[in-house]
């Protein structure tokens, strides 16, 4: 199970790791929940369950992906906002704004994506897994999230800003 605390503000020192009963450190450390959280861990699946409460009571694969499905697109959402809030959503067409700023309860499919401001998708509807072709266009202008595992969830959402992880080097 994750220790969380609450994070300090910027302008503060950060918060000394706890430590487990015998004085070790947690091998990973994740910052979540806009900053405002800090979760130390020593498995991939009990930082899921930090942010996704209930994860760690799942008992079957299945489940656990279906929450990680679900994670994904939460953070899809939140993501594709915080994106969609900067000034280059102007220079977008109105075509491309409809796809920024459309539902996500059926998987955008753009041909090709070269708007100004990156689209957050989610590796499980796309080819190979999934059935939609991935868009064309520059890599930078894709972030993509992939809940096949909890590391692979964790580093996507690291990748694209919505949580920080770092991994202890003092461990195997």
């Amino acid at each position: 199970m994750a220790v969380v605390i609450r994070n300090t503000s910027v302008a503060d020192r950060p918060p000394l790791a706890p430590a487990k009963g015998d004085g070790s450190l947690y091998r990973y450390e994740m910052i979540f929940a806009g900053g405002s959280l800090r979760a130390y861990a020593d498995d991939p699946a009990e930082l899921v369950a930090a942010f996704h409460p209930g994860y760690d009571t799942l008992e079957t694969p299945e489940q656990r992906h279906e929450a990680r499905l679900r994670a994904a697109l939460d953070a899809q959402v939140r993501i594709q906002a915080e994106l969609a809030a900067d000034d280059p959503l102007e220079a977008c067409s109105p075509e491309e704004r409809a796809v920024l700023l459309g539902g996500r309860h059926v998987p955008p499919a753009p041909e090709e994506w070269t708007a100004p401001v990156p689209l957050v998708l989610v590796t499980s509807f796309y080819e190979p897994e999934g059935s939609l072709p991935r868009p064309r266009g520059p890599e930078e202008l894709q972030v993509w999230l992939d809940p096949t595992d909890d590391w692979t969830l964790l580093s996507t959402l690291h990748a694209a800003g919505a949580i920080h992880v770092a991994m202890s080097q003092d461990r195997p």
